[in-house]
């Protein structure tokens, strides 16, 4: 007997007595091979993340045996590159690989699984996800749309943004056309910004024609590929906006339910290497593309004034507080991750502080 046939059976047992409302999904079988589709929200090839989305699928066939195999598409070969979230819950492809952040004006809790303003890094987000109720809320909320999302992918901190203007004073946003996704965009936009939310695949083109005078994307290793640095000039720091940005691996809910027990550990465990590996990537290949961007000239790294944070540190709690109230689930979202990130930052501050601070 092959070594996960009494466990596929089991599954199939399951499976077969489990309603299927938005996707009418085959029954599972003993033995049976699964061969599915993921569509993505980035342009072809893009390091980390398109590759990791890659990789991922690679792994999953390795360590199932071709028991699943899963097929890749990047951003617009199959659907949109914002479409993805619609796509996988009407069950017409069965998986996505994007960020959470995207998809506010589905529900605004949503935001919270990417990232939040001047809120936890990759490490606190790991802890809420494993240690608290981050991935157990994730999956509450994602269940209303027929889907079962997991964590896959993280970039570390990111930089604050490319803009072609100086931004001395809270003022000088104001009548700026950016693009900032999630909360950040919401902080920008109470601060007299005007949020346009586009794709990877429009951001060069849109800032290099003018239809942007702003952006954030990933980190200096992606924001070089895309040639941010030939179209705008001034690079700012810290990323108050994006601490972390996690990414997301989300199935159609019909679909995963039929895989049977150790598939769906499969799926875990690619997951949680590759998340490992492409936070990874990001940290240290972000810090050799500053160290390029630097040498090569034509930018101006630099650094948002005081008063500016400490204004958009405000903002933030305004915002975070009114997409709270939107929704029930976004106000028992946000209240948790605000408890978690308390203790979690009492202890940060003994540890990261004062390593960072005083040792550096």
């Amino acid at each position: 007997m092959k070594r996960r046939d009494f466990l596929k059976t089991a599954g199939a047992g399951m499976a077969a007595g489990v309603a299927v409302n938005a996707v009418s999904a085959p029954a599972v079988l003993a033995g049976q091979k699964f061969q599915w589709k993921m569509i993505t929200s980035w342009p072809p090839g893009m390091p980390i993340l398109q590759t990791g989305a890659e990789r991922f699928a690679k792994l999953v066939s390795e360590m199932s045996d071709g028991d699943l195999t899963i097929e890749v598409f990047a951003g617009g070969e199959l659907v949109p590159p914002l479409g993805v979230f619609d796509a996988v819950s009407q069950g017409m492809v069965q998986c996505y690989h994007s960020a959470s952040y995207y998809w506010a004006g589905k529900h605004p809790g949503t935001q919270w699984f990417t990232s939040v303003p001047f809120g936890m890094n990759s490490t606190g987000y790991n802890a809420w996800f494993n240690s608290g109720d981050g991935l157990k809320l994730w999956e509450e909320l994602y269940a209303k749309f027929n889907l079962m999302p997991r964590p896959l992918g993280a970039t570390s901190f990111q930089m604050g943004g490319w803009f072609n203007k100086k931004i001395n004073s809270i003022e000088d946003l104001k009548g700026l056309k950016l693009r900032f996704p999630g909360l950040a965009g919401k902080v920008y936009d109470k601060a007299g910004a005007s949020i346009v939310l586009l794709p990877g695949s429009e951001v060069y083109t849109s800032l290099e024609r003018g239809v942007i005078d702003g952006t954030d994307w990933v980190g200096p290793v992606l924001d070089k590929r895309m040639g941010l640095n030939r179209v705008a000039k001034y690079y700012y720091i810290p990323g108050w906006q994006e601490p972390t940005g996690y990414t997301e691996v989300v199935f159609n809910k019909a679909y995963y339910d039929q895989l049977p027990a150790d598939l769906k550990g499969v799926i875990d465990g690619a997951a949680a290497k590759m998340t490992a590996t492409m936070l990874g990537e990001f940290d240290i290949m972000n810090a050799r593309a500053l160290a390029e961007l630097k040498k090569e000239g034509g930018i101006e790294v630099v650094e948002f004034p005081q008063e500016v944070l400490d204004t958009f540190r405000s903002i933030s709690a305004e915002v975070l507080e009114q997409e709270a109230d939107k929704d029930p689930m976004a106000r028992k979202i946000h209240d948790n991750y605000k408890a978690f990130m308390a203790d979690w930052l009492a202890w940060a501050k003994v540890t990261d502080g004062q390593y960072y601070s005083r040792m550096l």
